[in-house]
């Protein structure tokens, strides 16, 4: 099973802007895929995005989730949350800024886009946090992003595959069909009103909406949401 987390943000309506959402998104053995955990971020609450996610991922492990691998996009990929990914026994697959710094040999630190990566991955010292194997994708646009993945294990660590890491990916690429969704299908961007708690009733219900079609598509009572 993986856990992808996520946030997913956007202006709603005129008169509240900067709403964002950040969910765990969740996809189990069989390929079915719901949110299991949510936040709507507040400045005002005095957390960080970062804190939100470590907070969601405490409470599912508290509910008895299970996940194998958490996958992240590059926002929240900082030592800290790394770090609470490994304290937790969890197995990870992130994205990195182009700029962080990485060292094949664990002394000479450089910005990973100036390491030369194999297609297969390298292993390679994450700066003050420790060995992950890093991969480099290419794209149309001639841009590349860079990606880490971690196991506790080092040995199944130098074995990680580009398969692996294309197959996490691939998983990891739900979360935008998910956003798509709640916003076109489920209209989580459509609401008339401007209390806090309409809007997170109006957030839930449209959230619980994905959640059945969901369900309704694994059922093969639907074809897709």
């Amino acid at each position: 099973t993986e856990l992808i987390s996520y946030v997913y943000s956007g202006r709603h309506h005129r008169t509240v802007k900067g709403i964002q959402l950040i969910t765990l998104y969740y996809t189990d053995l069989s390929g079915k895929s719901i949110p299991v955990n949510y936040r709507i971020y507040d400045k005002q609450d005095g957390q960080t995005k970062n804190d939100y996610l470590r907070d969601m991922i405490t409470e599912v492990l508290v509910w008895g989730l299970e996940p194998h691998t958490v996958t992240t996009d590059a926002w929240y990929s900082s030592n800290k949350n790394l770090k609470f990914f490994k304290n937790k026994g969890l197995e990870f697959l992130t994205g990195i800024a182009k700029n962080r710094l990485c060292s094949v040999d664990g002394k000479n630190f450089i910005q990973v886009q100036n390491i030369e990566i194999p297609e297969t991955g390298l292993i390679v010292y994450l700066k003050k946090f420790g060995q992950v194997k890093v991969f480099r994708r290419s794209f149309k646009n001639e841009t590349h992003r860079y990606y880490i993945m971690f196991v506790p294990d080092k040995d199944a660590l130098f074995l990680i595959s580009l398969t692996e890491l294309n197959e996490l990916h691939s998983i990891h690429w739900g979360i935008e069909c998910y956003h798509r969704a709640i916003k076109q299908v489920c209209g989580i961007e459509l609401f008339m009103v401007r209390k806090s708690e309409a809007i997170k009733t109006h957030f839930f219900s449209a959230i619980r909406a994905f959640t059945q079609l969901e369900l309704m598509r694994t059922e093969e009572l639907i074809e897709n949401w």
